[in-house]
């Protein structure tokens, strides 16, 4: 996936999850955090960051944070880009006749999308991760709910005898391994567990970064660990 007018900046602050102050084209600029995760370790003062300029004039805010430098490593912190990139590269792939449904409502939840074809449905939710520990990536930088009630769907999915995977979308290059983030949020960790062990296939991808873009490029090992 391509962004379009982007400019680099240094950020600043971040009055609340959802805006941050950044100096970008020689003045102070609030910009839209598309990630209202936390990012502790990313949004730190004076980060090189980069902005894409949006073209709407009527948006309260003119640009949007994309991606943070973080030492050497180049992080997207686009909380819609994973679902962007991952469908980019999982759709030219799919066998003659399979269609890919985008927000896909199973139980209780709404999965990011399901594979439907003659062998029938296959669930996929897809977590976009941005934590960096000493070359490993892991989720979730902060508790998710929201993300355990999505692994107990597949979980359930998958003894019904669908076809159901977590995927990991690396929003960073070079990681020797994705793991569940047990010290931040225990239950994310352990529901996982259960639902590989009961057939849920749980899967990374790392991804090529560049200020401009972001696209899947290899599979990264998941060691749930345990």
């Amino acid at each position: 996936m391509q962004y379009q007018s982007v400019v680099p900046g240094r950020f600043l602050s971040r009055p609340n999850r959802f805006v941050a102050q950044v100096e970008a084209e020689g003045a102070v600029q609030t910009v839209h955090v598309k990630n209202t995760g936390r990012c502790r370790e990313l949004l730190v003062p004076g980060a090189a960051v980069y902005l894409e300029k949006s073209g709407s004039p009527d948006r309260k805010t003119a640009y949007d944070l994309i991606a943070v430098q973080k030492g050497d490593l180049l992080v997207n912190m686009d909380a819609q880009a994973p679902n962007r990139v991952f469908a980019e590269w999982l759709e030219p792939q799919l066998p003659e006749g399979a269609v890919l449904r985008r927000e896909y409502v199973y139980g209780d939840s709404r999965l990011d999308f399901c594979v439907e074809s003659g062998k029938g449905r296959y669930l996929i939710e897809v977590k976009g991760v941005t934590l960096e520990d000493g070359g490993a990536a892991r989720f979730p930088d902060a508790p998710t709910e929201r993300g355990v009630k999505h692994i107990r769907e597949l979980q359930k999915a998958a003894e019904a005898g669908l076809g159901a995977a977590l995927v990991f979308v690396v929003q960073m290059e070079g990681m020797r391994s994705v793991a569940p983030n047990d010290e931040t949020h225990p239950a994310f960790g352990a529901a996982l567990r259960e639902a590989a062990a009961r057939g849920v296939r749980v899967c990374a991808w790392g991804c090529a970064v560049t200020p401009e873009s972001l696209a899947i490029r290899e599979e990264v090992p998941v060691l749930l660990g345990g």
